[in-house]
Parts: structure tokens; C-alpha cells; sequence
């Protein structure tokens, strides 16, 4: 029998892709979940789950919706690149709202970050999860303010923090660059359950990435302190998906692959070292 959260689990975004897949998933573990988004919820609300239609600009909201959970997973804001407005409220804001709630809670933050925080690393590099933030847009710019966030809130608060630097979390890879990156939806599932459960876990950051063989460019996380180990790979679809790629030089360069690409006006992509002290 699956462990279940003592206090009830707070989960934005959940009426997004992977919002309905944790929703769906930790339900079926047993657990008491607070389900919000801005639009409303797709589906039937599963069991013991209660599904409330809230903005994250709204901090009042958050703060109520809060209220006696034991843990927030943060999934909600923006997902995609978009112009710097439209990412300025939800992910800037609205996890300001989140991690408000958790300090008057005493709750901790599962904080739905990206692989575009670092976008512009390039894949020739094994990076740790230490590596300074190259994000790739407004968007991966965001998810690096969360995990600063995320950090401040745990020096100046005691506020827990996991930091999953999502890969691509599709129902199966569709390129070669998902070869490396790919995270199923139960290796996602799995991942949120150990952020959960594990007793201690500070201010951690991990990959999220299943079990890929091509996947040497992210090392050195904290997947060992929760337990968790990734079950799924990709590499069953390289023989279908290998020579998938695009013709753009700068998305095939980058760890962000196409983000990076979006409103590129460089002449040339930029050389090796430019953005590094090397």
C-alpha cells in the first residue's frame, strides 16, 4: 500500500496535461488533494480531490486554498515561451503567492521547474545540478526566478523545496532530441511521490528525465536523498526517432532544442564559451 501524506497536498495547474496526470495518479495513491487552475477541470474530479477555479495573481486565494496542506506542488503559470507579459504574472507573481503560503503553513514546495532554465547550455557539456541558469526565453527566465525563489525562501524561512527541472513529459518521445530528455508520466508520478514522502529534503534539485541511455548531458542531483529511480526510457523509440531532427543549427546546439530557437537574432549561434567563464 502506497504511503499517504499526513496533511492535505495543494496542486496548481491541475487542469493542464500534467496536472490531470498527478491528479489522477496521486488520487489513486490515496491522497487528500486541494486541485486548483485557472480554467476549470476537464474531467470528473477524482476521488478525494476538490477542484477550486482560482487565479495565481490572487494571493488571498492561495493563501485559503492552502490552509492546513502539508505540501504545494506548483505546476500552475505559463508552460510555454510567450512574450514577457504574459509570463510576468502567473510565474513571477503567482509563485510569490505560492511560496507565501507555504512559509505560513509550514508546507513544502514541489516546484514544477524546466530544462529551459539552463536551455542554453550546450549539449556537448555533462552539467550538474549546480550549473549556473543559461534560460532560453521568458519562460525558462521564469523557472530560474522560481528556483531563486525557492532558495531564498529556504534560507531566510526553513522552506523546503524540490526543483524538478523537467525534460519533456509527453505520453512517448517524438524527436531524437526527446531521446535524452524524455520523462514518462509514471516516472513523473513516482518523482512527485518520493518529493512528498522523503523526510528531509532542504532545497534539492533533480533532473527530470527517465531512464535514457542518451541522456549524458544532466548528472549529480538529488535523486538519491528521495529515492527515486527513474523506471521508463526512451531508448526503445531510437531506432524510430534517431535521425528526427531539425534543420536549425541553434536548436540542435542547445539543451532547449526549439525554445532557444524562438526570436533568435544573432547572426550565427554564439561561440563556444561566450556566456561561460572559460
Amino acid at each position: 500500500m502506497t504511503e499517504t501524506p499526513a496533511k492535505p497536498v495543494l496542486l496548481t495547474g491541475a487542469s493542464g496535461a500534467l496536472g490531470r496526470v498527478l491528479a489522477t495518479s496521486l488520487s489513486a495513491a490515496g491522497w487528500t488533494l486541494r486541485l486548483t487552475d485557472i480554467v476549470p477541470f476537464p474531467a470528473a474530479i477524482p476521488a478525494g480531490a476538490a477542484f477550486t477555479r482560482a487565479d495565481l495573481n490572487d494571493g488571498v486565494t492561495m493563501l485559503r486554498l492552502a490552509e492546513g496542506c502539508g505540501a504545494i506542488v506548483h505546476l500552475g503559470g505559463v508552460s510555454v515561451e510567450r512574450p514577457f507579459e504574459e509570463v510576468l504574472g502567473p510565474n513571477i507573481r503567482g509563485l510569490y503567492h505560492i511560496y507565501e503560503a507555504a512559509r505560513r503553513e509550514k508546507a513544502r514546495v514541489i516546484f514544477a521547474s524546466s530544462n529551459h532554465s539552463i536551455g542554453f547550455h550546450e549539449r556537448s557539456e555533462s552539467i550538474g545540478a549546480d550549473t549556473q541558469f543559461l534560460p532560453d526565453g521568458f519562460y525558462g527566465l521564469s523557472k530560474a526566478y522560481g528556483e531563486l525563489m525557492g532558495r531564498l525562501y529556504w534560507f531566510k524561512h526553513g522552506v523546503e523545496s524540490v526543483f524538478i527541472r523537467i525534460g519533456s513529459c509527453f505520453p512517448e518521445p517524438v524527436d531524437a532530441r526527446m531521446l535524452a530528455t524524455w520523462l514518462s508520466y509514471p516516472d513523473l508520478s513516482q518523482l512527485v511521490i518520493r518529493c512528498v514522502m522523503t523526510p528531509d529534503v532542504g532545497c534539492s534539485v533533480v533532473w527530470g528525465t527517465s531512464n535514457n541511455a542518451r541522456m549524458t548531458w544532466w548528472r549529480d542531483d538529488a535523486r538519491e536523498r528521495l529515492g527515486w529511480a527513474p523506471e521508463d526510457s526512451a531508448d526503445p523509440f531510437i531506432a524510430q526517432l534517431g535521425a528526427h531532427v531539425s534543420a536549425d543549427p541553434v536548436q540542435e546546439r542547445y539543451m532547449g532544442g526549439g525554445f532557444c530557437a524562438i526570436g533568435w537574432s544573432r547572426e550565427a549561434p554564439a561561440p563556444p564559451g561566450l556566456f561561460r567563464n572559460e
